[in-house]
């Protein structure tokens, strides 16, 4: 229950100074080095879950649920640092993220609903059920991807 409790705590606390953060960059590319280092912290993550999912590793429900957790608790950040400006410079994202905000903000907020559903498959310690959420966030991310990113 502490872990919940410090775990809803923190996703509180990353989603309250998430918001406001795009006030806080000093520069364009300051945002664009914050929403890159928290999609890199993501995969990471994602990509433990991904290698119990594809079979690379043993299932361990107990270290799937953790990473779960981080990821769901990330996947609002990277969204502050799409501000006006970091269009440019280094960074992969399409213009288009600009004029087609409104599409691109509920792809966000997909990949939020669907991190969420990872972590309750993951809390299932029931493989398949990890296998299908974790299909599902990846089809979310590449959605964005294919629709948003430079390659």
């Amino acid at each position: 229950m502490k872990r919940f409790a410090l775990t809803a705590a923190t996703a509180a606390l990353a989603v309250t100074t998430a918001l406001p953060a795009a006030a806080q960059f000093q520069r364009p590319d300051d945002a664009v080095k914050y929403r890159k280092g928290a999609f890199f912290v993501m995969g990471q993550h994602f990509g433990r879950i991904g290698a119990m999912a594809n079979g690379r590793v043993p299932f361990d429900a107990a270290a799937a649920t953790a990473n779960a957790e981080i990821v769901a608790m990330l996947a609002p950040l990277p969204f502050a640092g799409f501000i006006d400006g970091t269009d440019k410079g280094d960074t992969r994202a399409l213009p288009k993220i600009w004029t087609e905000r409104a599409q691109f903000d509920a792809g966000a907020k997909k990949l939020q609903e669907e991190t969420q559903k990872l972590v309750a498959a993951a809390k299932s310690n029931n493989l398949d059920q990890l296998k299908a959420a974790f299909g599902a966030v990846g089809q979310t991310c590449k959605a964005c991807h294919d629709n948003y990113r430079k390659e």
